[in-house]
């Protein structure tokens, strides 16, 4: 026994030691994991005064971001934007509205406007082609940044 305490009573407080230390850990790393994954993928900027969208396609980090036809992520795909070039070149996923590296790269005359916000997770916007037809979908808020 050292000062009068049994070993019991050593091993508790080793134990209760080792899991504080432990508690920190596996917290630092969940933290970390759930930062890593749950990073935005911020690909875009909405400018405040004309509600456009711009996506650059020259952008440095991989990214691929889908628009739905609905709110919800197991909606219908209706466009992409991605830097993965088998999506763009062959519109890999089908979407009606096609697949593009950026905004810059929309048919000449189209473009893509923010109407709002759609519930918490998603942006309500509406491509407006060239000829005058608009089809509503809505992108990810995650994905875009209004400036």
């Amino acid at each position: 026994m050292v000062y009068g305490m049994s070993l019991a009573v050593m091993m508790a407080m080793v134990i209760a030691h080792k899991t504080a230390q432990m508690n920190k850990i596996l917290s630092a790393v969940l933290f970390m994991f759930i930062a890593s994954t749950a990073t935005a993928q911020v690909v875009g900027s909405v400018d405040k005064k004309t509600k456009e969208l711009d996506i650059s396609s020259s952008q440095k980090n991989e990214y691929k971001v889908f628009g739905y036809e609905f709110a919800g992520t197991s909606m219908k795909k209706m466009i992409c934007f991605s830097s993965h070039e088998s999506d763009v070149r062959a519109n890999y996923n089908n979407c009606p509205l096609g697949s593009y590296y950026g905004t810059d790269r929309l048919r000449n005359g189209d473009k893509i406007l923010y109407l709002g916000p759609a519930g918490k997770l998603f942006g309500k916007m509406v491509y407006a082609s060239g000829s005058g037809k608009k089809t509503i979908f809505y992108l990810p808020k995650s994905s875009f940044v209004i400036k």
